[in-house]
C-alpha cells in the first residue's frame, strides 16, 4: 500500500521571526493586512516546510527552510518547490482553530487532508451538503455522536475534493462518505485492530479508523480519520494509503529520505 506521512503543528510551534521564509514569501506576507490571515498563512507555511524538511531528510535551520517554497497550482492546490525546482511529492494542507496539518505522498498521488473543529451543525446543513445515504446515517446517530459524525462526513468530503483537485468548487453531494468501523493503530510495524468501538477519541496520534469516499464518476478514495479533543482529522488518497505515518516520531526522522533522493527535484513545468 501507499505510504503517506503527516505532520500537525500549532501556532505555538511557529517561530516569532520570519527568517525561515523565502524572499518572495516574506513579500507576500508583508502584503497581508488582516492579522488572522497572516497568522494562518504563516502556520500553514511553517507546517508544510517542517513536514517537507523531515520527510526529505533536509536540514531544518531557517536558511534551509527558506529554500523550500509552497506555490499554488492552477487548480489552487499547493505544490512544493526546493530551490526553485518542483519536488517530486504531493502535498495537502489544512488549518483550523490555531492548528495546521500537512500530508505528504509520492508525486502522482491523488491526496487530500482536512482538519475541522467538532461542533453542532443544524438540519439545513445536513440537507444542503449531504447525500441521502449520509443523511440517513446521521439520523441513526445518537445525540452524542451526531456532532462528531457530521464533522467526520464534512471533513472527509473536503479531503476528497482536495484529492480531486477541485476543492469546494464542486457540489459536496458528488462525493459520498462511507465510514468503516475498524479502529487501527501503528505500533512499530505491527497493526492492531479493535472493532469494538465506533466513535472512540484517538488515544494517540498513531490511532486511526478507515473510511471510503466515492465520487459520482465511480472513482474511490480510501483514507483514514481520527479525532482528539475538538479536532477531527481526515486523510484520503488514491492509490489506497497505508496507515498515516506521523513525521513527529523521532525514529522516523532518523530513517533518512522517505522518497528516492534522485526523484526529488524535477524541472518546473
Amino acid at each position: 500500500m501507499l505510504n503517506v506521512y503527516w505532520l500537525e503543528q500549532t501556532e505555538a510551534d511557529v517561530p516569532i521571526g520570519d527568517d525561515w521564509l523565502s524572499q518572495g514569501e516574506a513579500i507576500r506576507l508583508d502584503g497581508m493586512r488582516i492579522a488572522k490571515r497572516r497568522t494562518d498563512w504563516r502556520l500553514g507555511r511553517w507546517t508544510a516546510k517542517r513536514a517537507l524538511a523531515i520527510s526529505l531528510n533536509l536540514p531544518s535551520h531557517p536558511q534551509a527552510l527558506a529554500s523550500i517554497e509552497i506555490h499554488p497550482a492552477p487548480s489552487g492546490a499547493p505544490e512544493a518547490f526546493l530551490a526553485d525546482q518542483r519536488a517530486a511529492v504531493t502535498i495537502s494542507l489544512s488549518h483550523r482553530s490555531g492548528a495546521a496539518i500537512c500530508a505528504l505522498a509520492p508525486s502522482g498521488t491523488a491526496l487530500g487532508c482536512d482538519l475541522e473543529v467538532i461542533e453542532p451543525r443544524g438540519d439545513s446543513f445536513v440537507t444542503d451538503y449531504f447525500t441521502s445515504d449520509e443523511q440517513a446515517l446521521v439520523q441513526r446517530a445518537s445525540v452524542t455522536d451526531r456532532p462528531r459524525l457530521l464533522t467526520l462526513l464534512w471533513s472527509s468530503k473536503e479531503s476528497a475534493l482536495k484529492a480531486l483537485g477541485t476543492g469546494l468548487r464542486l457540489d459536496t453531494r458528488c462525493v459520498a462518505v462511507e465510514p468503516v468501523d475498524a479502529p487501527q493503530c501503528r505500533d512499530g510495524e505491527a497493526f492492531i485492530e479493535d472493532k469494538s468501538l465506533t466513535f472512540p477519541p484517538s488515544p494517540g496520534h498513531n490511532h486511526w479508523q478507515s473510511l471510503r469516499v466515492r465520487h459520482a464518476d465511480g472513482q474511490v478514495f480510501h483514507g483514514w480519520w481520527q479525532y482528539s479533543g475538538n479536532l477531527m482529522r481526515t486523510l484520503v488518497a488514491s492509490p489506497p494509503p497505508a496507515l498515516p505515518i506521523d513525521l513527529k516520531d523521532r525514529d522516523l526522522e532518523l530513517r533518512g529520505p522517505y522518497f528516492p533522493a534522485a526523484a526529488l527535484p524535477s524541472s518546473r513545468a
